[in-house]
């Protein structure tokens, strides 16, 4: 069972996860307000130190080919993380993405969000699954920009029959910490959880960072449930 968590802010604080054996550490490069987000220069800061120790992920919620491709090419992630309106980012727009940058960084794996709203979800995913690598199934808020970060969970069921039918490994996130993962775990049966808004300590001035001790546990809980 493969463990996922965002948002990494600084470098130190990604080298700390990862030595709590977190497999893929996420990144928000963005200017948008989102949770956490960081500048590209952090962000690169952040992939080149943990080079060799986990699996690097760079988000974005942009609709602009361009600018998706830009902060790629700015940071350098092992993984694109693509949680934008699928209406405008659509599988055609993935898979001219997907070449383009497949030509300057040939070893980036797409990792597709698949807004978790009802059963058009199963839609959406078989739509995306021929231009992704990885699915991440997620919780979505109006609050929030993209697909992501609403800290509550979604119906497990059409999580668990988007597993079934995919051929791509498929991460199941929204909602989840240290007290449900492992329920989560064992409803879905996915290849790797995500957490965000669940591992995190919140900071006097509205911020957050994360919180190193629910972290360890939820990577804990999550071994233990896939066992």
């Amino acid at each position: 069972m493969k463990v996922q968590i965002y948002t990494m802010q600084t470098a130190a604080e990604a080298l700390e996860l990862a030595a709590l054996g977190v497999d893929c550490l996420g990144v928000t490069p963005s200017d948008r307000g989102l949770p956490g987000e960081i500048s590209n220069e952090m962000a690169r800061e952040i992939v080149d130190a943990l080079a060799g120790k986990a699996t690097r992920v760079a988000l974005s919620v942009e609709a602009d080919p361009q600018a998706i491709a830009a902060m790629v090419d700015a940071v350098r992630p092992d993984v694109l993380h693509l949680c934008g309106d699928i209406a405008k980012v659509t599988p055609a727009v993935v898979k001219a993405l997907r070449s383009a940058l497949l030509a300057r960084h040939p070893d980036l794996k797409i990792l597709q969000a698949i807004p978790m709203t009802g059963p058009e979800a199963l839609d959406h995913a078989a739509a995306f699954e021929p231009v992704s690598d990885i699915f991440i199934l997620d919780s979505v808020a109006a609050h929030i920009g993209g697909i992501g970060a609403a800290g509550v969970t979604h119906d497990w069921s059409l999580s668990r029959e988007i597993v079934a039918r995919s051929k791509l490994p498929v991460i199941l996130a929204g909602g989840l910490g240290p007290d449900n993962v492992g329920e989560a775990i064992r409803a879905v049966r996915p290849w790797a959880v995500d957490s965000l808004t669940h591992t995190n300590s919140p900071l006097a001035s509205g911020g957050f960072r994360k919180d190193p001790a629910k972290v360890a546990a939820f990577v804990a809980a999550a071994r233990a449930a896939a066992a």
